[in-house]
């Protein structure tokens, strides 16, 4: 499970109601689809209470879950880099309040004022790491726990 400080909490008073503009207050009904992997990604939320899970198309199978974020969570990076497409896709789990945030209006304030983007992009890419990370591990486990007991007779 991933959390994270909010982004909101990173900036100054000034700087955070500069992206406060730049967003309303959302809701997602437990299994509604926030996005899908490959689409375009125009926005991004910041969780403020409910469970969403992030997932990974597998082809000729269902989606594979590879996180699940709750509130403080940054809910969406691939709209801060180009071609501004998901690497993933995304469904609220439980009623999710979030605040969506309007990607190319965030991305124009964070060209105007380079300390609000140098924020922003920090904590994006913390939040992209400690993902990849995440996923990784889980790769990890999937691809060593069916052979753990082979792997561990051969270690003898």
């Amino acid at each position: 499970m991933t959390t994270t400080r909010t982004l909101l909490d990173e900036l100054p008073p000034e700087a955070r109601a500069r992206l406060l503009e730049c967003s309303r207050p959302v809701r997602f009904a437990p299994g509604a689809r926030i996005f899908r992997q490959r689409r375009r990604a125009d926005r991004f939320w910041i969780v403020e209470a409910g469970r969403v899970e992030l997932d990974v198309h597998v082809p000729g199978h269902r989606d594979a879950a590879v996180d699940t974020l709750t509130g403080g969570a940054l809910l969406g990076c691939s709209w801060i880099v180009p071609p501004y497409l998901w690497h993933l896709g995304a469904t609220a789990v439980t009623d999710v309040r979030a605040l969506e945030f309007d990607a190319p209006a965030v991305r124009e304030l964070c060209a105007d004022d380079p300390s609000v983007g140098e924020t922003v992009f920090a904590c994006v890419a913390a939040t992209m790491a400690r993902r990849l990370l995440a996923v990784r591990g889980r790769l990890l486990d999937g691809l060593v726990s069916p052979h753990a007991p082979e792997l561990l007779s051969h270690a003898r």
